[in-house]
């Protein structure tokens, strides 16, 4: 992590704008087909929410905003990109647990089957530090929501994308998915590319 100058970068105007903003973040919520993805977790007998989390790091990989975040009151860049998902842990609470983004899907699948599993043996977070632009998720699979909108707590900037329990259809297997991010990260359309780019990957991700 290493500190920019706005101005140097397409978001100079945005973090003039947004900084000061006592609500600078937005949240967007689309329905997804996820048919294919729950048909690969199936053959393949990999978790569903490991897929979700590989796919939601591809497609962010494309756009050179999520490897930038404003942190107190600098805009900060990084290298890496990683994976919040929530864990539950051997004694019944909850842990969160950072996975490194990688574009091949074994290693990424590997990594999360081993920290998740020291996740859920431990009891404090296991982060990855500052070296990795973190986005975070919650998969709240017990009921089938339409939206969430996140609290704004003015410390943690980081995108988050959360979703509920899928919606089973004849042909198709649908589900909604809250979006929210700063907006001296991303402006409307580099957010929705985001989201018409995580359809794309979640029709076409192979394992």
């Amino acid at each position: 992590m290493r500190e920019i100058d706005p101005k140097t970068t397409k978001r100079a105007k945005a973090f003039e704008l947004w900084m000061r903003s006592p609500m600078p973040m937005v949240t967007m919520t689309k329905r997804y087909d996820i048919t294919h993805l729950r048909r690969v977790a199936r053959c393949h007998g990999v978790k569903l929410n490991m897929l979700m989390c590989y796919a939601i790091g591809r497609a962010a990989s494309d756009f050179e905003e999520f490897y930038m975040l404003p942190v107190g009151d600098k805009l900060m860049q990084f290298d890496n990109l990683a994976i919040n998902t929530i864990v539950r842990t051997t004694d019944g609470g909850i842990n969160t647990c950072d996975i490194p983004f990688s574009k091949d899907i074994h290693k990424f699948a590997a990594d999360y089957e081993q920290l998740t599993a020291q996740a859920a043996r431990c009891d404090k977070e296991l982060n990855l530090g500052d070296d990795f632009m973190v986005i975070g998720t919650s998969a709240l699979t017990k009921c089938e929501l339409d939206s969430v909108v996140n609290l704004y707590a003015g410390f943690y900037n980081n995108p988050f994308v959360v979703w509920g329990k899928y919606r089973k259809g004849l042909f198709r297997t649908t589900l909604p998915i809250s979006f929210q991010f700063h907006h001296t990260q991303m402006d409307g359309p580099i957010s929705t590319g985001f989201m018409n780019r995580l359809q794309e990957v979640f029709h076409k991700i192979a394992f």
